[in-house]
């Protein structure tokens, strides 16, 4: 039976830095390690457990008895244990025997594990990552695609379900997927792929929400080396990859983090702040120094060891308050009375500060569901430090107005106008994720009103609309081509619908607005800036329309929108510039489902006033549709005398109405660049 001897990676000055909340590569010292030791191979141990009367290390090299590998107490008082088994090595399975101080057996995996069992099953597995990147023309030039004034669409993935296997019965591998998923998101134009949470979970239909191997990416589909062959296709394929990340609450599995040496090590013990409330599950305590440590070394790691692009951590909100989805009574107020969790807010602000002082090409994106100011904005102006938040006001309001009958439309103007009211209040990412096909509430296509053709072309004119309006993109999976029930873990996409020419025209759709804006500076240039946008009319109710210009460094682009079935012929339209526009995007073309029978072509201006500019283009709208015309410029024989598109975006700032004016005056003192 292998041996165990005293021996240690942990420095005193390691120790200094956990202790104090500040070692952000831990998973470098705790956790197991291969390493040879006075000329034998073996694999070091190392825990944290202080309340523990015992810690011993089980697994099938010793028949997972519990008396035959014990670690040792560090001196020192951290509360961790270690110590150097022989003869064992990679693929070993093991799990931590620990005593509790009650008296109780406890059998847990390894927080720090780079490899878990397929679920059920739940031992942790030694391992090392061995794998040769070949993304490295990726993470040299990754910078040149980051930042706020880049384009960011976002096609997000639940692995297990995009798509099954033949007998719909299994999911892709992350090297099938390494195939068949980067090929098509490349395809289809989009950016980034952000992945549903990778991290070792027990449920399946937790979606990986519920996470007890925060270091590991699920066996179910592979090994960590597998999961690094799929980042490294996306890289090579030119896509960016976003990690769903989350530091909110832990399961109470037996196996997990929950009571981990027999106390609440790494939750409250106070249920009113250890206790979450929605998803019965433990809430980390963000004000012990450890786990801090054990946190943002988790993050850094998927940056370190995966190339991770980026993450996007989940219900932000529900860390901010501690009377988050509480009654009176059943929460704890802070020191000063309110309800602001400081030690959550100050954790999230250390995490950002880490990662981008790490990694200034990644991006941190919170979804964050209430006002709460600064959360995309640096912590040393006050923010959370976030790259950008998800824009749930948005996505809201955007699908409570389509869901009515467009003859009502009218009556609902400003739920579609309402988000240009605090646009620039954050760097806003525009949401259509899974959260909005699931629990009965239905696909993007349920909601839309009307007759077969309608529903399509509704759904046209969001997509439109949302890729036209300030700020980035996402879309879950089975949106891009107009999924008609809501998604299912255990049936997976419909890709079967992709026989029937609608479903075809609206991924078609899908594809050219990915392309259209990756390749419009317009769209992305400023979209973070109110610089970037102005109203043209937003107060049309009564035609259920709108009218926006956005504007980049040296292009001008003018979007239409007709939210009712009703053609409208001859639409006058003011135009900041004279000269010609082109029509360059129409929903309403055949290849898209659309009847295709308005298409505009170059509309030259007219010289007289409309919309308090001095000139105007009368334009035929399409039913339920979003067109887009470019500015081309003054007519050659005037090209000497054309006004730059600074001069225009300052000539129709006076269209802009009163509060949106307000809104952008505000957000022009709190812009700033990403920390």
């Amino acid at each position: 039976m292998p041996a165990t001897q005293h021996h240690s990676l942990l420095t005193d000055f390691d120790i200094q830095l956990f202790r104090s909340g500040k070692h952000f590569r831990m998973y470098e010292k705790l956790g197991s390690h291969i390493l040879e030791v006075n000329g034998q191979w073996g694999v070091y141990f190392a825990v944290w457990a202080p309340s523990a009367r015992v810690v011993s290390v089980v697994g099938n090299f010793n028949g997972w008895d519990k008396k035959a590998n014990s670690l040792f107490p560090r001196w020192d008082g951290s509360g961790i244990w270690e110590g150097f088994i022989t003869g064992i090595g990679r693929g070993e399975l093991y799990k931590y025997h620990i005593l509790a101080p009650d008296g109780r057996s406890l059998s847990k995996g390894d927080p720090y594990a780079l490899f878990w069992e397929i679920p059920p099953n739940t031992a942790s597995i030694v391992w090392d990552l061995q794998y040769e990147w070949k993304d490295q023309d990726w993470m040299k030039h990754r910078k040149d695609g980051a930042g706020l004034d880049k384009p960011y669409s976002v096609y997000e993935v639940h692995l297990g379900s995009w798509k099954k296997s033949k007998d719909g019965l299994h999911s892709l591998s992350y090297r099938e997927m390494a195939s068949e998923l980067v090929s098509y998101v490349k395809e289809m134009g989009f950016t980034h792929i952000e992945f549903l949470p990778v991290m070792e979970h027990p449920y399946f239909p937790s979606w990986g929400y519920q996470i007890t191997g925060y270091f590991a990416p699920t066996s179910r589909f592979g090994t960590p080396e597998d999961f690094m062959y799929l980042m490294d296709a996306f890289h090579q394929a030119g896509i960016g990859v976003i990690l769903d990340w989350v530091p909110s609450h832990f399961p109470a599995d037996a196996h997990g983090l929950a009571d981990f040496d027999g106390t609440h090590l790494y939750d409250h013990a106070d249920p009113r702040k250890g206790f979450h409330p929605d998803w019965k599950s433990c809430i980390f305590n963000y004000g012990r120094h450890e786990v801090r440590s054990f946190l943002i070394s988790n993050a850094l790691f998927w940056l370190d060891r995966f190339h991770v692009d980026g993450l996007r951590v989940d219900a932000v909100a529900s860390m901010l308050y501690l009377d988050y989805s509480r009654k009176q009574g059943e929460w704890i107020p802070n020191q000063y009375g309110g309800n602001e969790n400081l030690e959550a807010i100050s954790f999230l602000k250390e995490f950002n500060e880490m990662v981008y002082r790490e990694y200034p090409d990644a991006i941190t994106i919170a979804e964050e569901s209430t006002a709460w100011r600064g959360v995309s904005r640096p912590t040393f102006d006050g923010g959370l430090g976030f790259g950008q938040k998800w824009m749930m006001g948005w996505m809201h309001d955007t699908l409570n107005y389509f869901k009515n009958d467009p003859i009502h439309r009218q009556y609902h103007h400003n739920e579609i106008t309402f988000s240009l009211v605090y646009a620039y209040s954050e760097n806003f990412m525009l949401p259509l994720s899974h959260d909005e096909v699931v629990h009965g509430k239905g696909s993007l296509m349920q909601r839309m009103p009307g007759d077969e053709w309608q529903r399509f072309a509704n759904l046209r004119t969001l997509f439109g609309y949302m890729f036209t309006h300030p700020g980035t993109q996402l879309l879950f999976m089975g949106g891009e081509f107009g999924q008609t029930t809501e998604w299912s873990i255990e049936k997976g996409v419909e890709w079967w619908l992709l026989q029937f020419d609608f479903h075809k025209g609206m991924q078609q759709w899908v594809k050219t607005l990915n392309n259209f804006y990756k390749h419009t500076p317009a769209l992305f240039e400023k979209q973070f800036n109110p610089d970037g946008f102005q109203w043209i009319d937003h107060g049309d109710y009564q035609n259920s329309t709108l009218s926006y210009l956005r504007m980049g460094k040296e292009q001008t682009m003018l979007v239409i929108c007709n939210f009712t079935p009703v053609v409208r012929k001859s639409y006058k339209i003011g135009t900041p510039e004279s000269g010609n526009w082109k029509e360059v995007l129409n929903s309403d073309e055949s290849q898209y489902g659309g009847s295709g029978a308005i298409q505009n072509g170059t509309k030259a201006s007219v010289e007289a006033p409309w919309h308090s500019r001095d000139q105007h283009i009368e334009v035929d709208l399409p039913p339920l549709a979003v067109v887009v015309f470019e500015w081309q410029g003054k007519p050659k024989v005037k090209a000497s005398k054309a006004k730059s598109t600074t001069t225009a975006s300052t000539k129709v700032k006076a269209a802009v109405p009163k509060k949106a004016a307000e809104s952008k005056a505000g957000s022009k003192t709190s812009r700033t660049k990403k920390a």
